[in-house]
């Protein structure tokens, strides 16, 4: 048989790994753009309104002529996170990547809206501690169980109780609401303008929006 021509290649480990740092810091990225940048992370349940509230958010910061982008859970795994599934193993890498993605957008001086169910504290505090202090927001979109239900616009909820999909949070997973997030969005009867206002309202006066 052949030599195999890759079998003596070593493949690089983290010690061969060294951490490049820019002539343009995260600073002055942020300066130019007049903002602080940050991850404004909605967590809730399926239906709760998370991608409804985040995107008006987005289209109001747009307004103002802000810098900003949204990862939303369904179209980050179409992509990044394609081929993982709902385990708890899958979810936690899900985020794992979400939040090293998020960091990057806030190096670049970026304010950074995440919408994922997200239902683990622990996984939560991970991505929090992957950027400074200030730079993470946790808005609780704070929807009751049979509310979210109720609206099931993907029919999920429905399939969950038929047993078609397992490891569905809320249903046979469990949701670790946030203990103390910076934004607390009771949508139940909220209309999406006034929920979107609260997160605004905290970005103006934590001064995010005029760096």
């Amino acid at each position: 048989m052949p030599n195999n021509p890759t079998s003596n290649i070593q493949h690089p480990t983290s010690e061969n790994i060294v951490w490049h740092d820019h002539h343009v810091s995260k600073a002055e990225r942020a300066q130019i753009k007049q903002q602080k940048p940050c991850i404004l992370w909605f967590t809730g349940l399926s239906g709760s309104g998370k991608s409804t509230i985040a995107n008006a958010v987005e289209a109001a910061l747009l307004a103002q002529k802000k810098h900003t982008y949204l990862l939303d859970g369904d179209n980050i795994r179409m992509g990044l996170n394609k081929g993982l599934g709902f385990s708890d193993e899958d979810r936690v890498e899900n985020l794992r990547r979400i939040g090293e993605v998020a960091k990057l957008f806030v190096d670049a001086g970026i304010i950074v809206l995440t919408a994922f169910i997200s239902p683990f504290r622990s996984e939560r505090q991970r991505v929090r501690e992957l950027v400074d202090e200030g730079e993470f927001i946790e808005v609780f979109v704070d929807t009751p169980l049979e509310v979210c239900e109720s609206r099931d616009p993907k029919g999920l909820y429905k399939k969950a109780r038929a047993g078609e999909i397992s490891d569905f949070t809320g249903i046979d997973s469990p949701y670790e609401a946030p203990e103390f997030p910076e934004i607390h969005i009771r949508n139940d009867r909220l209309p999406i303008e006034e929920a979107a206002a609260q997160v605004l309202d905290h970005l103006e006066k934590k001064g995010y929006l005029n760096a």
